[in-house]
């Protein structure tokens, strides 16, 4: 079954004011109807809360009717949906400030530029300020204390690199498009660093040892475990020069990444907004989505088991989400599922944004408790065949989702969310209230202040190129090249009892060579330079295959 033809489980009936209620007449002044007040007491939580705007009555919002998210429940993940154009990226600005505000940091994926606006306090006008109050909203322009990253450097924000070793076979299999086979093969290859303590740090080192572990002194090295083919160590090679002729060489290297830094807060105890800006990246979208699984990752691996609190640890807002999932093999779909079912429990939530639930296996829409969908719009026969799927995702409810989806003016949505109890509530259409951050871009010059301030760019910023295979493989053939003009320059008389006396030389250097065995290869020498690792301690993997490190 492919990812389009996948079947959505239809979500469980929950109680939802009456089609009587919702087309009752207008209350009197100072009342709520019945519908309204019904809603209002389900999204009443006695928890922090984030508030996503009010209820939608006939075409109006009805201020006094809130509509919430419950701030503990948000590791219970979340869905922002809707066609381009229909507000989610304003939607996940809205919570991600109000998140941020109530003292969780937020991590954010900025794919398009265009949340970089978040740092800056937004613009006021007696428009905004009446939209806001009508949607029960005391606006005040405010900014979140922001952090800006880039991959590799690649922009304007404090570098993010990882180690090759650290990113691990899993995930690099995906962003190369191996096949299961050649995936295999990799892996073992990590199994070999790893058991003999060789640290890869860029994609040069995997490249040398790849070839050591392919020519006649290294191959037989994996012949106990299976070994590789010429053929499959070729076709590794070849997406290795592909990936590197395409930029993404970068992303690779030291000084690694330290993703605890995700989970700071101000000094005035507000969450740390780190907003990665990924423009530069989008035509290796792979890359990106595949990164951002990698710090996931790395979270879930370090954080402890901390269960129910009464706010999150962290929450990530995954942007262009159907990236993730595009072209994923079975076994990637399955490390997904697991990781997203088993971090709640580390109190990470995470948002996926994308533009319909279609887009997420279904396994992982199992898991997404909140649910905020903007319209959808039905032009072909396969439209409409999403659109009823993404209708069957909501609980049972009075409504024609059907019907009304597509009818949704742009910041209006269809909400459901998990409250405290652990049990969704009724559907909401709802008028989502305006962010009191910009929503215009962050003007550059404003970003490069926010970055050169940084205290992470002292450790980050500058690019770690320590002595790898690559430059000591140049280094003995350039001494092996010098050698040779020498020898061939003494005078013919010095040759002659070099001559009688090469043979017992050469036999006492193939002893010697013998003795030394594996680790007096050049290539592999090199890697015993890597921090973080210990020669004869194999390295413990992730469930994705990223490395654990020790604390």
């Amino acid at each position: 079954m492919t990812q389009n033809e996948q079947t959505v489980p239809e979500a469980a009936p929950v109680a939802a004011p009456s089609a009587e209620a919702l087309a009752g007449a207008e209350p009197r002044a100072g009342e709520l109807s019945e519908a309204a007040a019904a809603i209002t007491r389900a999204y009443a939580f006695e928890g922090a809360r984030i508030h996503l705007g009010a209820l939608v009555e006939g075409e109006e919002p009805v201020a006094a009717a809130p509509v919430h998210l419950s701030l503990p429940m948000l590791n219970r993940h979340g869905l922002i949906a809707g066609a381009t154009g229909t507000g989610k990226t304003k939607t996940l600005q809205v919570i991600a400030e109000q998140v941020a505000a109530a003292g969780t940091p937020v991590l954010v994926a900025d794919m398009k530029g265009d949340l970089s606006g978040i740092a800056v306090p937004g613009g006021a006008s007696d428009k905004l300020v009446a939209r806001a109050a009508a949607r029960g909203q005391d606006w005040v322009p405010r900014a979140g204390t922001t952090e800006f990253y880039t991959l590799g450097g690649q922009g304007t924000g404090v570098p993010i690199r990882t180690t090759v070793s650290d990113f691990g076979p899993v995930l690099l299999s995906k962003v190369l498009e191996l096949n299961d086979t050649q995936e295999s093969s990799l892996g073992l290859i990590f199994h070999y660093a790893d058991s003999h303590g060789l640290g890869l740090l860029d994609l040069k080192d995997l490249r040398a040892l790849i070839q050591f572990l392919t020519s006649d002194e290294g191959k037989g090295e994996l012949k106990g475990i299976g070994g590789i083919s010429a053929a499959t160590a070729g076709v590794i090679l070849r997406s290795l020069t592909a990936f590197e002729a395409s930029g993404a060489d970068v992303f690779f290297g030291e000084p690694a990444f330290d993703t605890q830094h995700l989970l700071r807060r101000a000094s005035d105890g507000t969450g740390i907004i780190s907003c990665l800006e990924l423009p530069g990246v989008a035509t290796r979208p792979q890359l990106f989505s595949t990164f951002m699984m990698w710090l996931l990752a790395d979270l879930y691996q370090d954080l402890p088991e901390v269960g129910d609190a009464d706010k999150p640890e962290l929450v990530f807002f995954f942007d262009e989400a159907h990236l993730l999932f595009h072209g994923a093999s079975k076994a990637f779909l399955e490390q997904v599922v697991q990781t997203v079912r088993l971090i709640r429990s580390k109190g990470v939530g995470i948002f996926f944004i994308t533009q319909t639930p279609k887009d997420v296996p279904g396994d992982v829409l199992a898991q997404l408790g909140n649910r905020i969908q903007h319209a959808l719009r039905a032009y072909t026969p396969d439209d409409a065949k999403a659109l009823k799927a993404t209708a069957s995702t909501f609980p049972r409810s009075e409504y024609d989702l059907v019907e009304m989806i597509p009818a949704l003016g742009t910041g209006e949505a269809i909400v459901t969310v998990m409250s405290e109890d652990g049990a969704p509530t009724p559907v909401a259409v709802t008028a989502i209230r305006a962010p009191e951050s910009s929503m215009d871009p962050a003007p550059a010059e404003q970003m490069t202040r926010i970055v050169q301030a940084s205290p992470l760019m002292a450790e980050y910023g500058e690019v770690v190129d320590r002595e790898s295979a690559y430059e000591i493989l140049a280094k003995r053939d350039a001494e092996a090249a010098g050698a040779a003009a020498e020898e061939a320059a003494a005078p013919a008389q010095a040759e002659q009892p070099a001559e009688r006396d090469a043979p017992a030389r050469r036999s006492s250097r193939s002893s010697a060579k013998d003795d030394k065995g594996l680790f007096d290869n050049p290539a592999v020498k090199s890697f015993l330079r890597s921090a973080g690792t210990v020669v004869g301690r194999e390295i413990t993997r992730s469930l994705f295959g990223t490395r654990r490190r020790r604390r």
